[in-house]
């Protein structure tokens, strides 16, 4: 495990897990909604998310935190590990609630209400954007080490195995 991405829906605890990889393997972590979002609250242009990502993914060892569907095979092509948090929506949603008002080191901006955009677009995840990363995920499987989560206890079990 020398690159690596973390996917899964919004509030699924990606950025979570990718610290306890972070601080048990010293791989640098990077957060692709720090690449996307600006502290204003618009995004940067898609060439330069690209051009940022492109610069992350030239190195030799990382871990990139984030969906961003449109840069996944990308990602994937140059990664050896994925882990894809599948967790049930419910869970999600309540991920997101329990981070409203807190710092976060991996958001330019603090989250104090819901947006019903990003709201529907956790609802719609599981038909929408999951069925797409998992028909990428299966055209890797044969040469990428890819590891899913469809609960908080299989990956605690897991991290309990392998990073501590």
């Amino acid at each position: 495990m020398e690159r690596i991405i973390v996917i899964g829906n919004s509030g699924a605890g990606k950025s979570t897990f990718a610290r306890k990889l972070h601080q048990a393997t010293g791989l640098p972590l990077y957060h692709l909604d720090l690449l996307w979002h600006r502290p204003d609250r618009t995004n940067v242009s898609r060439e330069e998310f690209d051009a940022r990502l492109g610069e992350i993914i030239s190195h030799d060892r990382w871990i990139i935190d984030g969906n961003y569907q449109r840069t996944l095979e990308w990602r994937l092509q140059a990664c050896d590990t994925v882990f894809l948090l599948d967790y049930p929506v419910e869970l999600c949603l309540s991920g997101v609630e329990q981070r409203m008002g807190k710092e976060r080191p991996d958001m330019p901006w603090q989250e104090t209400e819901w947006d019903p955009e990003f709201h529907q677009w956790i609802v719609d995840f599981p038909n929408r954007q999951l069925p797409q990363a998992r028909l990428l995920l299966e055209q890797y499987r044969e040469e990428k080490e890819i590891i899913v989560f469809t609960s908080r206890e299989e990956e605690a079990a897991w991290t309990a195995r392998h990073l501590l």
